[in-house]
């Protein structure tokens, strides 16, 4: 948390608001956040950068930065990770308007805004990558669930390749991009298929019915805005909606919606919270 609807989320909120604006400086408050510089480097790097877009890739918030003589092209990227309570404000920069707390790391624009990067527990990261290095990064990650080129077959030889549990398999970054412990549960809940079986015991038709599920899943989140438990909010500081249409996550105990059997949550599966109903999922 967040996952991939959450960052979308962010990343679509910063992109609205931040695309074409310049970076004047950089302030580190944090400096164990960064990654791949250090503080002296990440000011020197950005200072007087455009941004030229904000986009996601898997759970990572990517800013496209370029020099100001050559604003047509990528110089860098600022890439984001926000891992469990890390996210990416935005602030007007009113004097009556205070940067948040936890804040790490701010980006101060031409326009007298500010971008916050903010972390209670300061586990995610910022890191300062140039074109091939993040070229190479990004590629050591899975695919795109919602890439609109993903056909049945190719998600089938994803997942069916493996012999773990199926719930593991869809969370495996190197295998299927921006898939976390919550959207696992519910597309495994909306599939009907139990989280604990074996990837390659799935047949050709659950892998399709799977795929749909979670990009159904996937999408309803995003049009909701993500889902907020305690940190998440999105680049306004706005909490995110979803969480009122979870069918599964966060309600083992309670019945089922589709049933009315009692949900089933155990850590067995892979040390992390897995609820399923032990009735509609096989």
């Amino acid at each position: 948390m967040p996952e991939l609807p959450e960052t979308e989320t962010i990343a679509r909120g910063l992109d609205d608001e931040v695309r074409g604006a310049v970076i004047r400086s950089v302030v580190v408050r944090k400096a164990d956040v960064l990654r791949e510089a250090d503080a002296g480097q990440f000011d020197a790097a950005l200072a007087g950068t455009r941004i030229l877009r904000v986009w996601r890739r898997a759970k990572l918030i990517v800013f496209d930065l370029a020099l100001f003589d050559r604003d047509d092209l990528v110089a860098w990227h600022v890439v984001v990770q926000p891992r469990f309570t890390g996210g990416v404000l935005i602030d007007s920069g009113a004097a009556d308007n205070p940067a948040p707390d936890y804040v790490a790391l701010s980006l101060r624009l031409v326009d007298g805004r500010l971008l916050h990067y903010r972390d209670v527990r300061r586990l995610g990261t910022v890191a300062l990558m140039s074109p091939t290095r993040f070229g190479q990064y990004s590629n050591a990650l899975g695919r795109e669930p919602l890439d609109p080129a993903m056909t049945d077959a190719e998600f089938s030889v994803c997942v069916r390749s493996s012999k773990r549990p199926i719930k593991i398999v869809l969370m495996d970054q190197r295998r299927l991009a921006g898939v976390g412990n919550i959207y696992a549960n519910e597309a495994l809940w909306r599939a009907g298929i139990d989280p604990s079986r074996d990837a390659d015991t799935l047949s050709a038709p659950e892998s399709a019915r799977l795929l749909a599920s979670l990009q159904a899943v996937l999408r309803a989140s995003i049009a909701a805005r993500g889902t907020s438990f305690r940190d998440y909010r999105d680049a306004r500081g706005e909490r995110g909606g979803f969480v009122a249409q979870l069918a599964v996550y966060g309600r083992g105990g309670l019945p089922c919606p589709a049933c009315g059997r009692r949900l089933v949550a155990t850590h067995a599966i892979d040390g992390r919270g897995s609820i399923f109903c032990p009735t509609c999922q096989r």
